[in-house]
């Protein structure tokens, strides 16, 4: 017997978790590419075959009847999946989506998939992509030789056909592309495209195994926010399309977060069907199988056992963080996202990874 989508949402309520509102689910395990800072470690021969369409649109359908509104479909690469636009469609078409996003590199994307998706009537699709410089080195340096070049045409075709509106870029912040970001923001700009936002590398995945990536350091961290600080064309131009952790930290300094983990709003389900409570903590231990088999509403239901203990744990960690006694950013952090935590320390309980660069941040005053 199918469990009440009703009754499951109150079960989440009264576990002290709030219920799913953005979904990111990935549709295939395959990518065309390498990248050196994936956590996932998707690849061209990934064992993670495509997800059958009539899977995907179960599992949307039963995330839209526990309420939730937003789709994030990704990978690998979502382009390579055979079916890939008639799960767009589908998603684009579902009244209870009201947000729709196509996660891609780009780099597969032809004049005749742009119009397809350009054809698209639905106000709700945006479509992210990957980009991780504002020039070649940079970019390829993660993603490997020419990925720049041919990710900027597909980002053309897409241009081409009208789609520039909707397109927001995606960066993944590390040391040696940081300082590119105001470059990229400009470019961007010229090609029409009103958004870009950014995350911090995670050294997790294939990430974790390389030395050649790292994350930011705390100067530039501050050096970015001093320079929206003090230059009134970056700070015109960031806060018409810009959302980067340095700035948005800064700028939130002094409110007090209520809750940092946003536990069960923003699960993810990967291409073999686990599900996990948040996109960020990839701890197996929380994740709970058989999605493709099953409803949503059984697997959630299945699941709040586990996920109950989360805003539990996030309790305890403030009150047991003593790194975070007397830092000027204590009310805003309060130790950060426990996920990341958990994906670079493998401890629920630690402080996360960006602790020095939140510290030079708030310490700008």
């Amino acid at each position: 017997m199918l469990a009440n989508p009703e009754k499951v949402i109150q079960s989440i309520r009264d576990a002290g978790l709030q219920p799913p509102e953005m979904l990111t689910l990935m549709i295939t395990g395959r990518c065309n590419l390498r990248c050196r800072h994936c956590w996932l470690d998707c690849r061209p021969e990934s064992a993670a075959a495509p997800v059958p369409v009539n899977v995907v649109c179960d599992i949307i359908d039963g995330f839209t009847r526990l309420g939730g509104t937003g789709l994030s479909l990704t990978g690998g690469e979502v382009l390579t999946h055979p079916d890939w636009f008639e799960i767009l469609v589908f998603a684009c078409e579902h009244t209870g989506l009201k947000e729709v996003c196509l996660q891609t590199n780009a780099m597969l994307v032809t004049p005749h998939m742009a119009a397809e998706v350009s054809a698209l009537s639905s106000g709700r699709l945006s479509i992210q992509i990957s980009m991780d410089g504002a020039s070649a080195k940079s970019h390829d340096l993660v993603r490997g030789k020419g990925s720049f070049n041919r990710a900027l045409r597909g980002l053309n075709c897409l241009l081409e056909a009208g789609v520039g509106p909707r397109i927001r870029v995606a960066f993944t912040e590390m040391a040696h592309n940081f300082d590119g970001i105001p470059r990229l923001m400009k470019k961007l700009e010229t090609f029409g495209i009103r958004r870009m936002v950014s995350s911090t590398l995670v050294k997790d995945g294939r990430a974790g195994r390389t030395n050649r990536l790292a994350l930011p350091t705390p100067d530039q961290y501050a050096e970015m926010v001093n320079f929206y600080r003090f230059d009134a064309a970056f700070r015109t131009l960031y806060d018409k399309m810009g959302s980067i952790s340095a700035i948005e930290w800064y700028k939130g300094r002094s409110i007090s977060a209520t809750q940092v983990c946003s536990c069960i709003k923003t699960p993810f389900v990967t291409a073999e069907g686990r599900m996990y409570p948040c996109v960020m903590l990839s701890a197996e231990k929380y994740s709970v199988g058989g999605i493709h088999q099953r409803s949503m509403a059984d697997v959630v239901l299945a699941a709040l056992p586990l996920w109950a203990q989360l805003p539990v744990i996030e309790r305890k960690r403030r009150r047991a963080l003593r790194d975070c006694r007397g830092c000027p950013g204590e009310v805003h952090c309060q130790g950060g996202c426990m996920g990341r935590a958990y994906a670079v320390c493998g401890d629920l309980m630690s402080v996360e990874d960006r602790c020095a660069l939140r510290r030079a941040v708030y310490q700008l005053g």
